[in-house]
């Protein structure tokens, strides 16, 4: 069955998702450097390259980037863009592009524990990081099993969960606050660090609330209507707070990756609203058809009406 153009906007929404995330990250590599150092600057990276014959000078190189570290965090970037190229040619039965879209999941799950790490091992910041590392997977699943699927939709879900209590536990300041919190609402907004603190905390409090109001069919799509929203401000706020006409390319190449890379945390939920949305208008029909009205009033429905509803 051909399927309808709601449906191929709900598979456009996780493919785009999944594309701009991953490109946003291969720009981190290939421009700057991937967050990994704080994983193989260690003793015990040490003593596996002893135990594999390699010793300490090759391991590290010479600081002209001819260490196998270095080497490595480059490879690391090709592979990136090589997932990145798979976002988009992947299809319905692509099931070897499929694998590929998977270790760009592992490639993502790698690079979040690494920052988890590089955080002192603070838990928002490795459970945050869970709308980028499913993005790749739910375009596997919006693949195979369809975008209305229910694992499909709860992988969404859990996606969307993860995202915004990690930010939540971080606005609340259940874990230290980030420094970068305050000092993009201040930009912006031209308030006061008090006033600042304040506003975080209630966008932590609501954080919480559309994590919860999601499970619920009266609220789930003002609640995923309302993450999609704040999901695109928080992942522009950041070309819009550190970008200035006084640096090089208006510090594009320093900002807008950020923006680029956090594109699941709006288009996930902007998928689930879509998807509830014409659940709900379906429910609808059908229940004004076994009741035989519809907006006019009181109607006939026959059997060729009822089987003609546009139920998926």
């Amino acid at each position: 069955m051909k399927p309808s153009k709601t449906d191929s906007l709900l598979v456009l929404l996780l493919r785009v998702g999944a594309f701009l995330c991953l490109a946003g990250w291969t720009w981190v590599h290939f421009y700057w450097e991937g967050p990994y150092g704080v994983l193989l600057w260690q003793e015990s990276s040490h003593a596996l390259a002893e135990r594999l014959g390699i010793d300490w000078d090759r391991f590290v190189g010479t600081g002209a980037n001819d260490g196998l570290v270095q080497e490595w965090i480059g490879w690391t970037g090709w592979l990136y863009l090589a997932v990145t190229i798979l976002t988009v040619t992947a299809r319905e039965k692509s099931y070897l592009q499929m694998v590929g879209l998977m270790g760009g999941g592992a490639l993502l799950a790698i690079l979040a524990y690494a920052r988890f790490v590089g955080t002192q091992r603070q838990l928002p910041m490795l459970v945050e990081h869970g709308g980028q590392v499913l993005a790749p997977v739910l375009l596997i699943l919006v693949l195979h099993m369809g975008a209305r699927h229910r694992v499909t939709i709860a992988a969404a879900m859990v996606a969307m969960i993860m995202t915004f209590i990690g930010h939540g536990c971080y606005a609340l300041n259940l874990w230290p606050m980030p420094a970068k919190f305050l000092a993009m609402t201040t930009e912006i907004l031209g308030v006061e660090h008090e006033t600042a603190t304040t506003l975080l905390w209630w966008a932590g409090i609501l954080d919480f609330i559309v994590c919860v109001g999601i499970f619920l069919k009266v609220s789930r799509r003002s609640c995923a209507l309302y993450a999609a929203i704040w999901g695109f401000l928080t992942a522009i706020a950041r070309p819009v707070a550190g970008m200035s006409l006084s640096l090089n390319y208006w510090g594009a190449d320093l900002f807008i990756h950020e923006a680029v890379l956090r594109a699941p945390h709006y288009l996930i939920p902007l998928y689930l609203f879509l998807v509830w949305r014409r659940q709900d208008e379906v429910e609808t029909l059908r229940e004004d058809s076994e009741a035989g009205t519809g907006p006019d009033g009181p109607q006939t429905v026959g059997p060729s009406k009822r089987t003609g509803l546009p139920i998926d």
